[in-house]
């Protein structure tokens, strides 16, 4: 990894070891609790079959995962982060000591060819200075005929919604970051990170570069949140 990989990654893992504990109140702020039925969203994609193994990646504290397990006890899910603060507070979550937490880094992922049904993520990819080799170590990880299926923030598109979502993305989530987590100067960076970050149609063709196949998307809340699925 180049010097100034080192410093984004080491950077973007002691501001969520700053927010860790309040991180997950703020996600439910900011998004007017739809979060959760949007995380529902990403499993149904993912199509996991019954006692399957899954790869929750950048996992935080574990609400993919959670629910995942919630559906299917007999399911294999590891959750893998790079953030030891995220993983404890989800290990000690009720049901967190059925996941299987995993420390590592998602451009290179310490797990044998094809060994997941499914892999899944939430506000991920625009953390990473690489999408396209995460992206390909994800298609590594992955059986044939497994989905691939991602949550994040999205720049949103030059539509109707676009001054109202801008808005919402450079004022409004800075004061919830500094009402609920207390550090408005770290959500600052939320809004940084998903403005410069790839447009939905741009984050697709990344998919399709890499190798998947079927690749879909839907944007919502304005353009700025927005799942990518694909198939292996």
């Amino acid at each position: 990894m180049k010097p100034s990989e080192k410093r984004h990654a080491n950077d973007v893992r002691c501001l969520f070891t700053h927010i860790a504990n309040r991180y997950d109140a703020a996600n439910r702020w900011m998004t007017w609790g739809q979060d959760m039925n949007w995380r529902r969203e990403v499993l149904d994609k993912a199509a996991i079959p019954v006692s399957g193994r899954l790869l929750d990646i950048g996992a935080g504290t574990g609400d993919l995962a959670l629910e995942a397990l919630s559906r299917d006890k007999s399911l294999l899910a590891v959750g893998a982060d790079f953030t030891p603060m995220m993983m404890r507070l989800g290990r000690n979550k009720q049901g967190g000591e059925a996941v299987r937490w995993v420390s590592t880094d998602a451009l290179d992922l310490p797990f044998p060819l094809e060994y997941f049904d499914a892999v899944i993520s939430g506000y991920l990819l625009r953390n990473l200075v690489d999408v396209e080799r995460t992206l390909a170590e994800q298609f590594r990880v992955l059986k044939k005929g497994g989905h691939v299926v991602c949550l994040d923030t999205t720049p949103p598109p030059v539509d109707v919604w676009h001054l109202p979502a801008r808005l919402y993305l450079r004022h409004i989530i800075p004061i919830i970051g500094g009402l609920v987590v207390g550090d408005a100067k770290a959500y600052r960076y939320l809004t940084h990170s998903t403005e410069g970050f790839l447009s939905a149609e741009e984050l697709a063709g990344c998919f399709l570069k890499i190798g998947f196949r079927d690749v879909g998307y839907r944007r919502f809340m304005g353009g700025v949140m927005a799942i990518h699925w694909a198939e292996k």
